[in-house]
């Protein structure tokens, strides 16, 4: 048949120039040890920051929740889908996180995929200027090019070029989108900037916090609250299945910003609610974060990142500075990332290889995640196969 034929010429393209993804099959939960296509190994590759997603407490909420609330939700949030546990966590969040905003609520979502997309498509619309990271996750930029907004890339943290960009707009409505924390670089967007651009030039700042909320800032209150914000132009943006250890996102800014996209938000309104025993497990979740263990767990997670940097600068590899918990180490070619990643696999390291079109052709990269519930032996025994892998190379 002509048309998979096509297909299996594109398949084909892709493994020729190194580009086929393959999946993996845990066998047993997400750890920092852990069982996968049957064997044992030591996963960097997970978004577990906190080491929370097999926490007993999780656990048991989430058995808790299915025992109270049964295992689905039956409908979407506006047609009988939005149980008390949901209900309670949006108030949760609102507290939690909701320090940047006067009058802040929360609405949650059942991926952080379906928040961004839902955020950028409510705010934004044909006449709408939006300025985009060029490093945003593709979330934020399906989420852009759905909104029929004039769409604008401006250069990585680029803050006097996005400046330049927003004084020649002359468009009545303006937004600005980035991750806090970019997931392939690790580094920290200056959030400080944008929030005075986003006030001068009456622009909404939408800022999506998935790899920093739980982690960054006073008891894990995320990038916003370490960067000590507080502006009625955010739109603060985080998900539940990195370091909150669960599943599921939530959006959270101004009460009349969430009741706007609560009425026109198309991934909110026509989608089922995500399972209440999830929400139900995010609050356990919630509670332990910003508890005396949650800052242990950032503590500790905290030296395991500086560490690590020291590791990385002694390859022969090139790291990238930063710092949080994603630590990538750029190979450039694919075939040359693919090999170290294999290299590593075999004295069990789970070390993903990341490739176009996820990071630029030619800085393939090797994406180091590090837990809480790593080890220094753990990160010693990373040292010693990258070692080896150096010298075999």
């Amino acid at each position: 048949m002509f048309l998979l034929d096509t297909l299996h010429e594109g398949l084909a393209g892709l493994d020729a120039r190194g580009l086929t993804r393959r999946r993996r099959t845990a066998d047993t939960p997400c750890a920092a040890h852990m069982t996968v296509d049957g064997r044992e190994i030591v996963g960097f590759a997970s978004n577990d920051y906190l080491g929370l997603a097999a926490h007993p407490r999780l656990t048991e909420a989430m058995a808790e929740g299915a025992r109270r609330y049964g295992a689905g939700s039956g409908g979407s949030h506006l047609l009988g889908g939005h149980s008390r546990a949901h209900a309670l966590l949006e108030d949760e969040l609102a507290a939690f996180a909701g320090g940047f905003v006067d009058a802040p609520r929360a609405l949650t979502f059942s991926t952080g995929y379906m928040s961004n997309l839902a955020a950028l498509t409510a705010l934004a619309g044909r006449g709408t200027a939006l300025f985009s990271d060029e490093l945003n996750h593709a979330s934020l930029i399906d989420g852009a090019r759905l909104s029929r907004a004039d769409v604008q890339i401006y250069p990585h943290a680029d803050t006097e070029a996005l400046t330049a960009m927003l004084e020649a707009s002359d468009a009545p409505a303006k937004v600005i989108v980035t991750d806090a924390v970019f997931s392939m670089d690790g580094s920290i967007a200056p959030l400080a900037r944008l929030v005075e651009l986003a006030e001068r030039h009456g622009a909404w700042l939408v800022v999506d916090d998935a790899h920093g909320f739980g982690v960054l800032g006073p008891r894990g209150r995320g990038a916003v609250a370490q960067a000590a914000l507080r502006s009625p132009h955010l739109v603060y943006l985080c998900t539940f299945g990195k370091a909150v250890g669960a599943a599921g996102a939530a959006v959270i800014a101004h009460e009349t910003v969430i009741e706007w996209m609560l009425q026109r938000a198309r991934p909110y309104i026509f989608t089922t609610a995500a399972p209440p025993a999830a929400a139900h497990a995010v609050s356990a979740s919630l509670a332990l974060i910003a508890g005396e263990e949650g800052e242990a767990r950032r503590r500790h997670l905290a030296a395991l990142i500086a560490r690590t940097r020291e590791i990385l600068q002694r390859t022969r590899w090139r790291p990238i500075d930063s710092p949080t918990a994603v630590q990538p180490l750029v190979i450039g070619g694919n075939d040359e990332t693919l090999a170290l990643a294999a290299c590593l696999d075999a004295d069990g390291m789970w070390v993903p290889a990341i490739r176009p079109p996820t990071v630029p052709a030619g800085t393939s990269r090797l994406r180091i995640s590090l837990s809480a519930a790593h080890s220094f032996d753990d990160l010693a025994r990373l040292q010693a196969a990258l070692v080896r892998a150096g010298e075999s190379a």
